[in-house]
């Protein structure tokens, strides 16, 4: 693993260390690439404050830290400044023109609320319910459609405990769109090291049956966590099982919708 794209910082409120510190580590480790993908702040109504991304006034302090680092650490590591996005259709259009004012190189889907947020269901939360299965699929896949994301992180993050086929179904035309639209997916090492119900073997059995592009993130949310040969182990288990293609780096589809190397 020479690139890990999935970088948090505190300004998210749940993450620790200093962004100086990410980099330490990921040196110390022996990665290339260093992505910074902190939880994208929303352009909510007032009054709203969520309480896992950083708010918008944070903004130009996370991407003045990031740059700063990618010009002192360049003769040691490639640093990326990114963010990882919820797609809310109703704020989507005005964070893209918020995002506009600065030099965002790449964006990752990270779907951990349906439809806007404010009032509506947590991924992670377990339902046996296969409309909330459905809305989470379409509404990733016409985040993905956008053609502004770089690559979809944890992609199995909603935990349905429903009939099984109805899950094979969704996911696999999710699996099918991503592939199509040449999207890698991400195996997430804080699923793996933190024990939790992603990433789901039931939905990687689909990907490689797909023939979906992968990639290795650390999600990190510790500095010692950017590096993990535990959790890139059982990630490499999980992929020689299922005959998935791994990318060790990644195209940015910026969020302009165009690419760039």
């Amino acid at each position: 693993m020479i690139a890990n794209y999935h970088t948090h910082t505190w300004r998210c409120m749940h993450a620790q260390g200093e962004e100086r510190e990410y980099v330490e580590k990921a040196i110390e480790g022996g990665l290339k690439i260093l992505g910074f993908s902190d939880h994208t702040p929303m352009p909510y109504p007032d009054g709203y404050r969520s309480p896992s991304k950083m708010r918008l006034d944070q903004l130009e302090g996370y991407v003045d830290t990031v740059l700063r680092l990618k010009e002192e650490y360049k003769k040691d590591i490639e640093i990326h400044l990114g963010l990882e996005v919820e797609y809310y259709p109703a704020y989507f259009g005005k964070l893209m023109q918020i995002i506009g004012q600065y030099p965002i190189e790449y964006f990752l889907l990270g779907q951990h609320f349906l439809g806007n947020e404010i009032h509506d269901c947590l991924s992670p939360e377990p339902t046996d319910d296969p409309v909330r299965l459905e809305r989470y699929c379409r509404q990733t896949i016409e985040a993905l459609e956008t053609g502004c994301f770089t690559y979809f992180a944890h992609p199995d993050i909603l935990h349905f405990t429903g009939d099984r086929a109805v899950y094979r179904k969704w996911n696999y035309w999710l699996c099918c769109r991503a592939k199509e639209l040449e999207v890698p997916l991400e195996l997430n090492f804080l699923g793996i090291w933190d024990h939790r119900f992603y990433p789901n073997p039931e939905f990687w059995k689909i990907a490689g049956e797909v023939g979906n592009t992968v990639v290795f993130g650390a999600d990190a949310h510790l500095p010692e966590k950017v590096w993990n040969p535990q959790a890139l182990a059982a990630a490499q288990e999980m992929v020689n099982k299922n005959h998935l293609t791994v990318t060790e780096t990644v195209e940015f589809r910026n969020p302009g919708n165009r690419r760039r190397s």
